[in-house]
């Protein structure tokens, strides 16, 4: 099957690597085989998920020291892949742009066809060439986006980046869905924000609400997922239906 997602949102502070943590450990233990691949210099996946060595192999020394892309993918603590990133990226970032090497890690994906079911592609919180990277070898992008209005606007600008890459024959991809994250219906913003999504991308907007969670906070200080941390949780359950619905909607295609 080999579904490529891209997990994206320009604005940062909005679930995006919570998402992608939780969504992989929530694909994985539906036993499918998933990859997480990190594309943020930050990292902040890679720690989630376990990786604390720094000595670990990533896109980079795919890139510049010709590692096989096999060599650059650890075992999560919640049995999913996962190919680490760092600060590192950001050199590499720098090179893709310098060499006009578009598209390379598109191509170095097409060796792992038919060992993953699911690849998911943890962004940069910046429309940067690492985030062009991962909507280039993408066949779907997810939006997890924060019931705010400034928020709308960033969902805005990326849809037309990935409308405009498509429209080039750049890529096949195309957005799956925008997910609502650190939701609150206590507070009447989000109310609000979320009934304009509703109406505005009513074929879009996932059913599933990713409430605001202190155990999916502290999950990733654990090097695992809410979804192993603290499973009762509404922050886990919420993950674990978000899964079931996104299974729903691309393999039903």
């Amino acid at each position: 099957m080999n579904k490529v997602i891209a997990i994206a949102n320009q604005k940062g502070g909005v679930g995006k690597t919570t998402t992608a943590v939780n969504l992989a450990a929530s694909l994985a233990a539906t036993k499918r085989k998933v990859l997480l691949i990190d594309l943020d210099p930050q990292g902040n996946a890679s720690t989630a998920a376990g990786i604390k060595n720094k000595e670990s192999f990533s896109l980079y020394h795919h890139y510049f020291e010709e590692k096989d892309i096999n060599q650059c993918i650890y075992q999560s603590n919640d049995s999913y892949g996962v190919i680490p990133g760092g600060e590192e990226l950001i050199a590499l970032e720098v090179a893709i742009r310098n060499n006009n090497n578009q598209g390379c890690l598109s191509k170095s994906l097409q060796t792992l066809n038919g060992l993953f079911d699911y690849i998911l592609i943890d962004t940069p919180p910046t429309l940067n060439q690492l985030t062009i990277e991962g909507l280039f070898c993408a066949s779907g992008t997810l939006i997890p986006l924060q019931c705010e209005y400034y928020s709308l606007e960033g969902v805005t600008g990326l849809m037309h980046t990935i409308k405009t890459l498509s429209d080039k024959n750049m890529t096949s991809n195309r957005v799956i869905g925008i997910v609502r994250t650190m939701v609150d219906m206590r507070n009447n913003l989000a109310k609000e924000v979320s009934n304009e999504l509703e109406k505005h991308f009513s074929t879009l907007i996932f059913n599933t609400l990713i409430p605001r969670n202190v155990k999916l906070a502290e999950a990733p200080s654990h090097g695992v997922s809410g979804i192993k941390y603290m499973p009762s949780s509404y922050g886990a359950k919420a993950y674990l239906a978000l899964a079931g619905e996104l299974i729903r909607r691309v393999e039903s295609v």
